[in-house]
């Protein structure tokens, strides 16, 4: 299986997408700030999921990307917060985007409680 076919990169890659729509309507003064740090996380959060995914049979490996991931996906849902109390995105888009990263957490959280589903060996500590 490739790694496109996992359905946490696959709503990641689409989030990442959205973000940077949705995020062409923010003020050019965010330019260098807010809009190129949202869309840097949202699709960081994409990159590390791909990463982790052909490092799976270094199962510490794959844990630590992963794990990377999330905190990729978790800074994205704070920057959203951010554009919110900014008044870039209505009440609607962000509440859409913000769960869409919950669900991708819940995603990476799986996998990583699971990873020898996804061709890795459980990390005994």
């Amino acid at each position: 299986m490739d790694f496109k076919h996992l359905i946490a990169y696959q709503k990641a890659f689409k989030l990442a997408m959205d973000i940077f729509e949705v995020s062409k309507t923010f003020p050019k003064e965010e330019k260098y700030s807010l809009t190129d740090q949202i869309r840097r996380s949202s699709r960081s959060t994409c990159t590390n999921i791909a990463e982790a995914y052909r490092k799976r049979r270094y199962p510490k490996h794959f844990l630590s990307k992963l794990t990377d991931s999330d905190g990729e996906n978790s800074e994205t849902a704070t920057w959203l917060d951010f554009a919110f109390s900014c008044n870039y995105l209505s009440n609607d888009i962000h509440e859409t985007l913000y769960n869409e990263c919950v669900e991708i957490g819940k995603l990476l959280n799986y996998m990583m409680s699971n990873p020898e589903k996804f061709g890795s060996s459980k990390v005994l500590d």
